[in-house]
C-alpha cells in the first residue's frame, strides 16, 4: 500500500533519523538528439528508459520488466480479440525436424541462411541437427493436414504466442532487428497471411523525444507518477499523505498509478528518471497544493502543466490521459502521412526514393516486377521491396499504368525501404 511507503519515508525524514544524502543532480539526459542522430538516440533510449539490457550474446536482449509490462498489455488487448473470433491458443515446439524444415521450404526461403541449429547435446554430436524455429508454420502445417479429414473439420482456427530465433547477422537493434523475439501467431485452414503485430520498437522510435521514451497511456506500464515536492518547513507527512491517497484514489478508479517517496533523489531527479520512462502524466504535489487542496498535472506528450483540485481527480486524470492517447495518434499520423509520395512513374520512384519517403505506386501485382524493383533499387542502403495494399484502395481510374512495368495496373501499393 502507498500508506506503507509514506511511513517508510516519514522515518527517514523526522528528526532522530540521519537523513540520506538526496541527489540534487538531474544528469539522466541523453547525449544523443532525435534529429541528429537517431540510432544512438534509440540505443540510449531503451537502456536509460529501462525496456532492455545488453545481453552477452549479440543481438539478444534482456527485456526488463517495463518492456514486458508493454508486451503483456498487448498481449493481454489482443488474446481477448483473438477469442472474440473463435481463435483458440496452442503451443507447438520450439525444434523443427530437417525433414518439415524441407517440406515446407517456401515458408522459410526467405530467411534460411537466419536458421538456427542445434548440432550438439553435451560432447556429443547429434546425429541429426535440429532446427530452432525461425517461424511457426513449418512446424503447424503437417499437423493440420493430420488433423482436417474432411470439410466437417474446418474451419481450424490456432493461435500460439511463443518466441521464435533468426541469427540475424546484420545490424541487431532492439525490438527491431533480434535474434530472438516475441510474437502472436495466428493460422487457419485457409491460405491467409496475416499482417505482423506492431512491434514496441516502432512505439519508441515514432513517440520517443530527447527526454527519453513518451507512452501511450493504453499501454503504459504506469500512467500516472505521484511525486511529493516538501521544501524546507513543509507540512511533509501532510503532503507524502495527499500522495498517497492520490495512488488510492487513481488506482480504485482503475488508472495505474504510483507514488515515488524515495528520500534520496531530490523531485528534480525524479521528474527527469520518470520522464526518461515515458510516464503519460506527472502529478506533483507541494505545500501550496496541500493548503489550495489541489495538485499540479504535466503532460508527457507536450509538457503542458494545469492545477487542478483533488476533488474531481479522477475525471480530470482521466480526461487528460485519453487527450493524450488522441494527440500521440494524432501527431504520429500526421509524420507519416507528411512522409507519403504518391507516384505514377518510375522516375518519380527513384526521386521519392531519394528522399527516404514511404511510396504509393499503381502496380500490376506480378512477383517477377517485383524482383526487377528490388533488382534496379538494390545498393547500400537495400533494395525497396512491396510493403503492403491498403484496404481502402484509391480510385485506379482505366488505363492506368503500374510504374514499374508500364503494364496495366491492378491495385494501389505501399513501397520503400528498411532503413
Amino acid at each position: 500500500m502507498a500508506g506503507d511507503d509514506v511511513k517508510k519515508s516519514d522515518a527517514n525524514a523526522s528528526g532522530g533519523v540521519k537523513r540520506k544524502e538526496v541527489k540534487k543532480e538531474t544528469g539522466l539526459g541523453l547525449t544523443n538528439c532525435k534529429d541528429d542522430n537517431f540510432g544512438e538516440w534509440y540505443s540510449e533510449v531503451v537502456v536509460n528508459g529501462e525496456l532492455i539490457e545488453y545481453y552477452d550474446i549479440s543481438g539478444c536482449y534482456i527485456l526488463r520488466p517495463w518492456a514486458m509490462s508493454i508486451w503483456e498489455t498487448m498481449q493481454k488487448f489482443f488474446d481477448v480479440e483473438i477469442k472474440k473470433m473463435n481463435i483458440q491458443n496452442c503451443y507447438f515446439p520450439l525444434f523443427v525436424s530437417p525433414g518439415v524444415l524441407q517440406k515446407e521450404k517456401d515458408h522459410v526461403e526467405g530467411f534460411a541462411p537466419e536458421v538456427a541449429w542445434v548440432t550438439k547435446t553435451g560432447d556429443s554430436d547429434l546425429e541429426v541437427p535440429i532446427a530452432i524455429r525461425p517461424t511457426s508454420e513449418t512446424v503447424m502445417y503437417p499437423y493440420y493436414s493430420k488433423w482436417i479429414r474432411g470439410h466437417r473439420d474446418l474451419p481450424l482456427k490456432l493461435n500460439q504466442w511463443c518466441n521464435v530465433v533468426r541469427w540475424e547477422f546484420s545490424n541487431p537493434t532492439p525490438f527491431i532487428r533480434s535474434r530472438e523475439f516475441l510474437w502472436q501467431e495466428g493460422h487457419t485452414a485457409f491460405a491467409t497471411k496475416e499482417e505482423a503485430d506492431a512491434e514496441i520498437g516502432v512505439m519508441v522510435m515514432v513517440h520517443g523525444d530527447d527526454k527519453g521514451l513518451v507512452l501511450p497511456p493504453k499501454v503504459a506500464t504506469v500512467q500516472v507518477i505521484i511525486i511529493p515536492v516538501p521544501y524546507k518547513d513543509a507540512d511533509t507527512r501532510g503532503i507524502f499523505d495527499a500522495c498517497a491517497s492520490a495512488v488510492d484514489i487513481l488506482s480504485g478508479a482503475g488508472i495505474r498509478a504510483k507514488a515515488d517517496f524515495r528520500d534520496n533523489y531530490s523531485p528534480g531527479w525524479k521528474y527527469s528518471h520518470w520522464e526518461m520512462k515515458g510516464v503519460p502524466l506527472r502529478i506533483e504535489i507541494g505545500p501550496k497544493d496541500l493548503a489550495n487542496s489541489q495538485v499540479r498535472v504535466v503532460r508527457r506528450d507536450n509538457s503542458l502543466k494545469i492545477d487542478i483540485s483533488r476533488t474531481n481527480l479522477v475525471e480530470h486524470v482521466k480526461e487528460m490521459l485519453n487527450n493524450i492517447q488522441h494527440n500521440l495518434f494524432d501527431v504520429a499520423k500526421q509524420k507519416r502521412d507528411a512522409c507519403v509520395k504518391t507516384i505514377r512513374t518510375w522516375d518519380e520512384f527513384v526521386e521519392a526514393l531519394s528522399q527516404k519517403k514511404l511510396i504509393l505506386a499503381p502496380w500490376c501485382d506480378e512477383e517477377e516486377v517485383e524482383k526487377g524493383v528490388k533488382a534496379r533499387t538494390k545498393g547500400e542502403m537495400g533494395a525497396a521491396k512491396s510493403l503492403c495494399s491498403p484496404f481502402d484502395q484509391p480510385e485506379l481510374p482505366e488505363g492506368t499504368k503500374c510504374f514499374a512495368s508500364g503494364k496495366p495496373a491492378k491495385k494501389w501499393t505501399y513501397w520503400g525501404r528498411s532503413y
